[in-house]
């Protein structure tokens, strides 16, 4: 079938065509902004869950509602630094939540603009000089009578709180509010999840018009935890999960039937079990089984032939990126993970394979872990990061 429509997307964070599965979540959101809207505070949240299940996905589809309802909003990704290759990117989250704040204040930029816009127009020109002390904003308004300002402490925490305050504020002016959300948040400094959450507490206490989302690994519920002992009572958490069968099959079939395309049950029911439900794999999975297809008809067959060049496109990128990344050291301690599948291995049985201590093999875990190859779902446990992983690894001939 012809290439140029085939309706689905692989890709780190690329929204699919149906977005299935998902719409309690969504929901949720939804009911957050009203509630914001209309005086009331709303939850913070976090979604949380292996790669490939759709975080991302879904966190951009909250900035999407919100800016929709011309909301201020920032979207960043913690451990990136910035949105742009300027200073932003050279000050971790500070920079990542200024830089990306910059555009939405500019749009509602004017002379006419209320006593609190400005004001907040002044504090976000505090902000960047607190990690751009070269670089400058102009809003094109005149603002040397305005209050605000005073983000500029040099802490994180009491800077992010004003910014967040003022901006909030401003928002609030102009009839909507202020959304901050933050992806791959476990990669945050721990100073950085303290001020996150010391926001977010702070705007439910005090009735900002403020909603906060996270995203991050199933490591990240522990890590904030570790950063604010209130953490735990302070967000919604989410745990984002492969999808269940019927809605994996809608991401399948709908797509197709979009652009007058059917697949037969035969040809679902294999890619559906393939894929174990995982949104990733299920568009990697599909773009590989409509460009086998001819005529407007996805059979078994072609599903057959998709699912094999689709397991070896996830070998080749999603797979051997992360197996490639890891020293010779490191892949022997993965390789020692894979004979417990995806499940999780105890560190002790992970030595034992090895024939080492575990205390030796502590840099090689948390050297793992930091390139966010494994994580720690308990105490004295290790798992993979990436579904199916163990698999690949079994694949692979010992070097």
């Amino acid at each position: 079938m012809d290439p140029v429509a085939n309706p689905y997307a692989p890709g780190a964070g690329r929204t699919p065509a149906a977005l299935v599965g998902r719409d309690r979540q969504r929901e949720a959101w939804r009911v957050g902004l009203d509630r914001v809207e209309r005086g009331r505070t709303a939850q913070p949240v976090v979604l949380y869950g292996l790669r490939g299940v759709g975080k991302t996905v879904l966190l951009s589809s909250f900035r999407t509602a919100a800016a929709q309802r011309g909301w201020v909003v920032a979207q960043v990704e913690a451990g990136r630094g910035g949105t742009s290759s300027g200073a932003g990117s050279r000050a971790g989250l500070r920079g990542a939540i200024g830089e990306a704040l910059h555009v939405p204040l500019v749009d509602l930029a004017r002379p006419s603009a209320g006593r609190r816009l400005l004001a907040a127009l002044r504090t976000a020109l505090s902000f960047k000089a607190s990690y751009d002390t070269a670089g400058t904003w102009n809003f094109g308004v005149d603002l040397s009578e305005a209050s605000g300002g005073g983000a500029d402490t040099g802490v994180f925490e009491a800077d992010l709180a004003k910014l967040v305050r003022d901006v909030a504020a401003g928002a609030a002016e102009e009839g909507v509010g202020l959304a901050l959300l933050v992806d791959e948040a476990q990669d945050a400094t721990a100073d950085e999840l303290a001020a996150l959450c010391a926001v977010a507490h702070a705007a439910g206490q005090q009735d900002w018009p403020v909603l906060v989302a996270l995203a991050g690994l199933p490591s990240l519920p522990r890590v904030l935890a570790e950063a604010k002992s209130y953490a735990e009572r302070l967000f919604v958490y989410e745990r984002i999960e492969q999808l269940p069968p019927e809605a994996a099959v809608e991401a399948l079939v709908a797509p197709a039937v979009a652009e007058g395309v059917h697949w037969t049950d035969g040809a679902v029911e294999l890619v559906v079990g393939a894929t174990g439900g995982y949104p990733y794999f299920l568009q990697q999975f599909g773009q590989e089984c409509w460009n086998e297809a001819e005529g407007t008809t996805i059979a078994h067959a072609d599903a057959r032939v998709g699912a094999a060049r689709g397991r070896a496109a996830l070998d080749d990128g999603f797979f051997r990126s992360r197996w490639d990344r890891a020293t010779t050291a490191e892949q022997a301690y993965l390789r020692a993970m894979a004979a417990d599948g995806d499940a999780g291995s105890p560190s002790g049985e992970v030595a034992a394979r090895l024939g080492r201590k575990v205390a030796s093999l502590g840099p090689a875990r948390a050297s793992l872990i930091a390139k966010g190859l494994v994580y720690a779902p308990e105490h004295g446990v290790v798992a993979f990061t990436v579904p199916g992983m163990a698999d690949f690894i079994e694949r692979q001939p010992a070097g």
